[in-house]
């Protein structure tokens, strides 16, 4: 057929205009070309001279993104713009189609007209980045030449009356409406701009943000179709896959995002609710939250409403397609009935468009692409708020720590595991409130819309159905509070088998030394099955809650199809029974989550509650003589104008941040004399209660010199120092502060306090570094030696995270801190509590008379060393909390000659234990050497690659690319072999049958519903009551079957029979499949866990040296709760979900094979958009869990060093500390809520491509199959787009949880001790070893066979009841020996013969069970003393008092209630370190065994306890072997005889009288050295 312009009909002559130019139809149409033709003429050679110049235009530096005014207004307009010219054009081929020849001017105006308004968005993007709106004049001319050319065509329509009734005039008018639009918009950027016709141009920067190259989170800053699709995130996503994502890529938070910004904004809604009327009332959170944060939360509502509306355009759509097939199809083409012609050409009627199936699929397409966009913008705006609030509320708690009143924490109504539960648990509750508030509103809407329609579809007996699901609602709440309780309980039962667990972990060397592993492994496993239990009801429940999800829809339909076959007595039309099947789809998501939201609407009520409380808290006094006058005053009820006014709203807030409250300087006040630095006059001061705590306290301290505060125990030294520091509240008097002092005061508690960060950042404490004041202080602190041992030296990380150090070597640590600062003011609470008498010694000489003495600083100095008081310039005495003395040495010599005396016993006292105290090794040696084991055995651990990190980090290594990405996107397949092997291929395979089945019988319902629906509509057809063309109101309601035959209603209550047991069959199953997935996951995590414990407690002792306590933790906490509570719901999910889709595209594919075409290119996409995801989601889900953990230990360290940090004037630091770190881990928390919507809009519009492909290949292909296929495949290819996103999520998440699986694995992998020997047990006799004789023959030992020997080829015989005594340096083998004895080391040589038994070749439990030792460090464990005495429940009581008694400890114990069943605290905290020794001695004497082996036993013990500890070798153990490792050598004098040992071999040995005479022997040298 020919192509013409015009058309080229015989009989009409379309090129005259003798009626007129403009009367001709195609005249017109010709000159609506003309701007269009223009527009590209234009742009192109523009577009082409910019993309030549900027090649990289990717890499045009964000900086230049300025919106022009209306950005967001002209997308919207071009997007419908671009859809009226679609719909125009389809109207013109179908108008074409009815001509006798092609018209081709009804058709490419329209087409012309989408090229140029696609090409006016590309341009106008173009520039808007490069900001030069000159060029905006191009499309300001385009859109009036349209705009006229447009109208004309209107005008001339309705000169020739064709009106709204015509599709084309309606089109024409949308069209001039857009035009004139965007024309006002372009006005509009020239009025704001002044770019054109003004004299002076505006000038206008980027927003401030992106000036700094920091912000790398594009979102508010990016053009609308970016924002929508988060287009800006593709290089982010993709690249995680060459190299993983840093903190460095993800950059800073845009301003309007930080933690201080919404600070301010809460802060100001907060504060401008206390009125001057009465000051005192509490504000509202609530309000002050809906103040600062509403605006977002009603902009992310509307979208929310919008996408919920646009929801319900699918089902309506499917009925629609399905009706009009079978219309079109049976309708021939008559052209009368289609519309009728003017300007010689057709025009198409409005009301037949949306009887148009074609028409149809498109809208559902354009409806279902549209929903999804609003629905993800809606979650994005709700997460953006909620992270903005959480950093707000996390600042406000901060700043509110930082003024807590110290009486709040010491009296315990502010404790810090509140503090704790604030930041971790409860700002977390109300972000999560915040992402789930929309639905509040939305979700009763989206309901109330849904049973409507239904209503309107089926009549009554939709409300049927409509009821199930509504009355079923109640029933998944009271599930949801069910599941949290039983959380509750389990997490109970889980704190109490980790604290059993940490104990063991602790003690592991004693249990294995006395063969006690299985009982206190018995106890775990006990406390395991409790929460075992809790944790099944938590599996039932969980699994009862998902089959309720997956039930409720199929009941509806039963119970509606059931009805509507009573009431109508046909079944449905295939068009209302699957528009029906959608709609009860779409109502059961907000029902199963609005009971998520009432729970976590009443957490959020709790939270707010407790926020509340805390934040009406008491705070420490205004101390306004101190801090001057902080910028910020925060007296309640001024308005802090402070920070208003500091943050100018006008300049950029970068130069702000700087000032941000910082306390200025002390105020100068005039005091009567220059040389007092702190004069206290007539104070009494108290601890919160109005009892006061100190009283009538009239002291000065002299300005540079030094001070010293002495006294009982609790006579309120410290406090003292607290009430001049302005801690505590005061009731009478002032403290005046010189003005010489500078604002800060170094002050160092009693109670050390570290914080998490490297030794030097501890000391330094935010001052400037010089090395060589950091020097002095470290060597006044002898500090030097400990740094030695550390891995880092100084750079060590130490604190709560770091390494852990000992009491004397922390305080050591905050010594130095105060001497390193540099102020005017030192105040040094007891420093030497820790320390033993040469460290003492040394700090008092190098670091406080001469580091502080040589600076002139006034120190004041809290200490019970009274032989100190010779060198203090002025002496304060208390005593009960007020001054009994002041002045100097000399003046209370000569005044109170009685408090003289006194202290001079005092101090003889002190100089004999101080004598005591030189001739122990002294504790510091100690220290040291507990320091440098635990290195030895961590520097061996990095030979051997203990777990698989040392492996991932040669593969990081590896240069080759593609090698790391692969591993970085593989399933860990491995480990979810391992975790199904756990669970039982019994289970797995019950899970995946029923899984399998119920799926298909969910099909086959659907699958039947679509038969009987359309047997009907054949029937009805036969019968040729079908009547043309009827609206969509009257549908085919109305038909009945003329002949209602036995035929009809036989063969229907066989279709409604095999209906209702194929719902039956459903429903079951889903019951049954959703307690298989759960209960497998149960199995595994009881198996997993069983087998972790006993591989960890039976491994070789070797094992806990090499790997850190806190990673077996990890395993048995962090990794336990992931493997118990989350890996079996994302299982289910995943497996859920994955086959609702396969089944999906099966049924679509088996109904339309056409479709199988479209699904190759789409499951190629799928592809890769889930393996790039899956690998940036895992790396933004480590980032967000690595900068949570800082954040929760800054302000726990926070809350325990309050008063240091306030002491020092520090507040301003730490909350400069503080922002940065919340800025930094919501940066991560956005990054990954942005990586998921990423994920769900592709994954969303690649549903929306399935649906469009299912519906154009059932129009096309319709003839092949029933209209009820149709409407099966249609409601299928709907659900997709529901799941497609879970599958790819889910993967991601048990891709991250398989990893605990991993971790627990290698463990697993761990060799065990031999436990069986080369003896059975029952061989050994009942007594042995009954003379203790021990020969040891050759002996070679080492503790790993990577290591050197530990010793060397050692013979020794001990006869029976002999005491030995062993000596050496450290490390010389003394202790690997003791290890000998009980087969804890590897013994590769030579052999130990116990009473003519080999004890390499006995079972571990036998040999360990059968001899006694006591260890250096002594482990009690919480419990009774009964308990610790006798684990195994085989002695007497007269047994137990009988050790008790050697002990010396009998009376102390009979004072304790409950005797024998006292109770002992964790660690044996309860009793002092020589208790716990003596308890260790009665616990070897209760084993009664021949042999006992004392490791070091009085290294840790005062002389006295180790006194009766020898007295009792002598005589309890009189008829015993006893082998002794003696630390001081003054120990083993009496003994039988003494070994030397050196590295390892034996250098001397014989009796202890004939070692010292020999004058240069090694012993000899050890006993002088020890005099």
């Amino acid at each position: 057929m020919a192509l013409s312009f015009c058309g080229s009909e015989i009989n009409i002559n379309a090129y005259s205009v003798h009626n007129g130019v403009l009367n001709n139809g195609c005249f017109v149409d010709a000159l609506n070309l003309v701007p269009h033709v223009f527009l590209l003429f234009i742009t192109f050679p523009i577009l082409f001279i910019g993309w030549g110049s900027q090649s990289s235009k990717v890499q045009i530096h964000h900086n230049t993104w300025l919106h022009f005014p209306g950005h967001n207004l002209r997308w919207i307009l071009t997007f419908s713009l671009l859809f009226v010219h679609v719909c125009e054009f389809a109207e013109g081929i179908v108008s074409n189609k009815m001509m006798g020849t092609n018209h081709l001017h009804l058709y490419t105006p329209a087409f012309m007209g989408f090229v140029a308004a696609t090409t006016s968005v590309v341009y106008y993007h173009n520039i808007e980045t490069s900001n030069f709106p000159k060029l905006l004049l191009v499309l300001f001319i385009y859109w009036v030449l349209a705009f006229i050319t447009k109208s004309i065509k209107l005008w001339k329509y309705v000169q020739f009356n064709v009106g709204p009734q015509h599709l084309r005039f309606c089109i024409t008018a949308l069209l001039v409406i857009l035009y004139g639009l965007l024309m006002a918009v372009e006005v509009n950027v020239i009025r704001v701009r002044k770019y054109v016709f003004f004299a002076n141009p505006q000038k206008v920067k980027p927003p401030e943000d992106l000036q700094d190259l920091g912000v790398r989170f594009l979102q508010p800053f990016v053009n609308l179709l970016s924002k929508a699709t988060y287009w800006w995130m593709n290089p982010l996503i993709i690249g995680a896959h060459k190299r993983p994502i840093e903190l460095k890529k993800i950059g800073k938070l845009p301003i309007a995002m930080r933690a201080l910004t919404n600070y301010l904004r809460l802060k100001d809604a907060y504060e401008d609710q206390r009125t001057a009327v009465d000051p005192d009332r509490a504000p509202s959170i609530w309000r002050s939250m809906y103040r600062a944060f509403g605006r977002p939360i009603l902009l992310s509502s509307t979208f929310r409403y919008l996408a919920d509306l646009l929801g319900f355009a699918g089902p309506l759509c499917i009925s629609g397609i399905v009706k009009y097939l079978k219309v079109e199809k049976d309708t021939t083409l008559d052209k009368d009935t289609l519309g009728e012609t003017h300007f010689d050409v057709h025009f198409m009627s409005s009301s037949k468009l949306l009887q148009n199936t074609s028409v149809l699929a498109v809208l559902l397409f354009l409806a279902l692409i549209l929903q999804r966009t609003f629905l993800q913008a809606s979650y994005y705006v709700t997460i953006e708020t909620g992270i903005n609030l959480r950093g707000a509320l996390l600042a406000m708690i901060y700043n509110k720590i930082l003024r807590l009143s110290t009486s709040n924490m010491s009296m315990g109504e502010m404790t810090l595991g509140q503090i704790n539960n604030l930041v971790a648990i409860e700002t977390n509750q109300l972000m999560w409130f915040l992402f789930l508030c929309p639905n509040l509103w939305a979700m009763p809407v989206q309901i109330v819309m849904g049973v409507i329609l239904l209503y309107y579809l089926l009549g009554w007996s939709a409300l049927v159905g409509a009821s199930v699901i509504v009355l079923l609602a109640p029933l998944q709440y009271l599930i949801a509070t069910k599941l949290a309780d039983t959380q509750k309980v389990s997490l109970e039962h889980s704190t109490d088998r980790l604290k059993k667990t940490t104990e063991i972990l602790k003690g592991i060397k004693l249990l294995k030394l006395y063969a006690w592993e299985n009982i206190f492994c018995d106890s775990v496993e006990e406390t395991r099955g409790k929460e075992l239990t809790s944790l099944r009801t938590f599996a039932l429940y969980t699994s009862l809650s998902i089959f309720m999800n997956a039930a409720i829809p199929i009941a509806a339909v039963l119970a509606t199809f059931v009805m509507h076959h009573f009431i109508n007595e046909t079944g449905p039309t295939p068009s209302e029974a699957f528009a029906a099947l959608s709609l009860f789809h779409i109502l059961v998501t907000p029902l199963f989550l609005l009971s998520t939201v009432v729970r976590f609407a009443v957490k959020a009520l709790v939270s707010v509650q407790k926020l509340g409380e805390f934040l009406q808290s008491d705070e420490i006094g205004d101390d306004s003589w101190r801090n001057g006058d902080m910028s910020a005053s925060f007296e309640p009820g001024k308005k802090h104008l402070g920070v208003t006014k500091a943050i100018n709203r006008k300049q950029p807030m970068r130069y702000q941040m700087d000032h941000y409250e910082q306390p200025t300087r002390r105020q100068t006040r005039p005091t009567e004399t220059e040389d007092v630095a702190v004069k206290v006059s007539n104070g009494f001061f108290t601890w919160g209660s109005n009892l006061s705590t100190l009283s009538d306290i009239n002291i000065r301290i002299p300005t540079g010199q030094l001070t010293m505060v002495v006294g009982q125990v609790g006579c309120g030294k410290s406090s003292l120092l607290l009430a001049m520091l302005g801690e505590m509240q005061t009731i009478d008097g002032r403290v005046y502060w010189s003005n010489k002092n500078r604002y800060s005061v170094a002050y160092a508690a009693q109670k050390s306090w570290l914080l998490n960060a490297t030794v030097e950042e501890n000391i330094t404490f935010g001052s400037p570094f010089s090395k060589q004041r950091y020097k002095a202080v470290i060597d006044a602190c002898s500090l030097q030696p400990d740094i030695d041992l550390l891995p880092f030296g100084d750079q060590t990380d130490i604190g709560e995270r770091g390494i852990n150090l000992s009491g004397g070597q922390r305080q050591r640590i905050c010594v130095a801190r105060a001497l390193y600062q540099n102020t005017n003011i030192v105040f040094l609470d007891d420093p030497f509590s820790a320390l033993d008498i040469h460290l003492s010694d040394h700090l008092m000489q190098e670091g406080i008379l001469k580091f502080l003495q040589d600076d002139k600083r006034t120190v004041v100095l809290v200490t019970h060393k009274l032989q100190y008081l010779i060198h203090a310039d002025w002496i304060i005495a208390m005593k009960d909390g007020s001054i009994l003395r002041e002045g100097t040495l000399k003046d209370i010599q000569t005044h109170d000659v009685e408090l003289y005396d006194h202290w001079k016993t005092l101090m003889n006292r002190q100089d004999q234990e101080l004598e005591k105290d030189i001739q122990q090794d002294s504790q510091t040696m100690l220290e040291r050497k507990t320091l440098r084991r635990a290195f030895y055995s961590r520097e061996a651990k990095n030979q051997i690659d203990d777990e698989d990190e040392e492996e991932e980090v040669e593969d990081e290594e590896d240069d080759d690319m593609s090698s790391t990405t692969n591993r970085r996107s593989e399933i860990p397949w491995k480990a979810c072999w391992c975790y199904m092997s756990s669970g039982g291929f019994l289970m797995c395979f019950l899970m995946v049958f029923c899984k399998l089945l119920k799926h298909s019988v969910i099909v086959a319902i659907d699958y039947w519903l679509a038969l009987w629906t359309s047997s009907k509509t054949n029937q009805t057809a036969l019968d040729g009551g079908w009547s043309r063309g009827k609206g969509l109101n009257d549908s085919d309601r109305n038909i009945t079957l003329p002949t209602p035959g036995p035929l009809g209603a036989e063969s229907h209550s066989h279709y409604l029979l095999v209906f209702i047991v194929l719902c039956a069959a459903g429903i079951t199953l889903c019951l049954i499949t959703s307690l298989t997935a759960e209960f497998l996951g149960l199995s595994a995590a009881t198996n997993l866990h069983h087998n972790l414990l006993n591989k960890i407690i039976h491994a070789p002792i070797r094992f806990f040296d090499v790997t850190p306590l806190g990673q077996i933790l990890n395993r048995f906490s962090a990794d336990t709760n992931i493997i118990d509570q989350h890996i079996p719901p994302t299982l289910e999910s995943l497996t859920r979900s994955t086959l609702l889709c396969l089944s999906a595209i099966g049924v679509i594919s088996s109904i339309t094979p056409f479709f199988l075409v479209a699904l190759l290119p789409l499951a190629i996409t799928f592809y890769f958009i889930q393996k790039y995801f899956r690998v940036a989601s895992k790396d933004l889900q480590d980032l967000d869990d690595s900068t949570q953990l800082p954040l929760l230990c800054h302000f726990s360290e926070t809350a325990e060093g309050l008063t240091t940090i306030r002491a020092f004037r520090h507040e301003a630091r730490f909350k400069q500390r503080m922002l940065e770190l919340t800025d930094t881990n919501n940066t991560a928390y956005l990054f990954l809520s942005a990586a998921n919507r990423w994920l769900e809009v592709r994954t969303d519009y690649l549903g929306a491509v399935i649906v469009l492909t299912a519906a154009g290949a059932s129009i096309w292909s319709y003839g092949l199959q029933s209209v009820g296929l149709v409407g099966l495949g249609l409601t299928y290819a709907l659900t997709v787009t529901n799941y497609l996103n879970w599958v790819v999520r889910n993967l991601a998440d048990l891709e991250v949880q398989m990893s605990a699986v991993k971790k627990v694995n290698s463990f697993l992998s761990t060799e065990s001790e031999n436990y069986e020997g080369f003896m059975d047990g029952s061989q050994v006799p009942e007594n042995w070893p009954h003379n203790g004789e021990i020969k040891i023959h050759d002996l070679c030992v080492r503790y790993d066979p990577m290591l050197k020997p530990v010793l060397k080829h050692v013979n020794i015989y001990i006869e029976p009841g002999q005491k030995v005594g062993i000596c050496g340096r450290t490390g010389s083998g003394k202790s690997s020996l003791s290890l000998a004895f009980f087969n804890m080391v590897d013994m590769f040589e030579g052999k130990i013969v116990i009473d003519g038994i080999d004890i390499s070749k006995l079972p571990l439990q036998t040999l360990r069970s059968r001899l006694s030792i006591i260890l250096q460090d002594p482990v009690l464990f919480s419990g009774s003393i009964r308990f610790n005495l006798d684990p195994e429940r085989t002695c007497t009581d007269d047994r137990l008092w009988e050790a008790l008694e050697i002990a010396q400890l009998k009376n102390m114990v009979k004072a304790l209630p409950g005797g024998l069943d006292a109770v002992v605290t964790e660690g044996g905290e309860n009793f002092s370190v020589g208790q716990r020794q003596l308890f260790c001695l009665a616990r070897a004497f209760v084993r009664n065994s021949s042999i006992l082996i004392m490791d070091e036993a009085t290294a840790s013990i005062d002389m006295a306890t180790e006194n009766i500890l020898q007295k009792v070798v002598m005589t309890a153990f009189a008829d015993r072997t006893v082998v002794t490792i003696a630390h001081r050598v003054h120990t083993i004098l009496k003994a039988d005889v003494v070994i030397v040992m050196k590295r390892g071999n034996i250098l001397e040995y014989d009796k202890p009288e004939i070692l010292l005479e020999q004058e240069d022997g090694m012993f000899a040298s050890f006993v002088k050295a020890d005099m």
